[in-house]
């Protein structure tokens, strides 16, 4: 049985950083590209960021590049996603979820995700 457990999530301050875990199992973690989406209030899922199966590749949203951070460790079956510089549209539920998509050299081809977990809440607020 494919689990995704996230953690790490929480109130942070305008321009605060935190960082989130999501601890794998129930599949061979370091055979799948992994993603992070999140879900602001009253809006749809917004895909995050992706990372590549050995970790040569990540790729970002927009509204993210610069400032979040997606990695992963095999050995741990664990992936990451540090987040600094955030700002109150940042707030949303956090998932990790195992990717569909695939890269192809350095490019994601994104084809959403099978398997979720149950979310962390960030909250950015003063």
């Amino acid at each position: 049985e494919v689990q995704l457990v996230e953690s790490g999530g929480g109130l942070v301050q305008p321009g605060g950083s935190l960082r989130l875990s999501c601890s794998a199992s129930g599949f061979t973690f370091s055979s799948y590209a992994m993603s992070w989406v999140r879900q602001a209030p009253g809006k749809g899922p917004e895909w995050v960021s992706a990372i590549e199966n050995d970790a040569r590749y990540t790729s970002y949203a927009d509204s993210v590049k610069g400032r979040f951070t997606i990695s992963r460790d095999n050995a741990k079956n664990t992936l990451y996603l540090q987040m600094n510089s955030l700002k109150p549209e940042d707030t949303a539920v956090y998932y990790c979820a195992k990717s569909v998509g695939y890269y192809s050299g350095s490019y994601y081809y994104n084809e959403g995700s099978d398997y979720w977990g149950q979310g962390t809440q960030v909250t950015v607020s003063s």
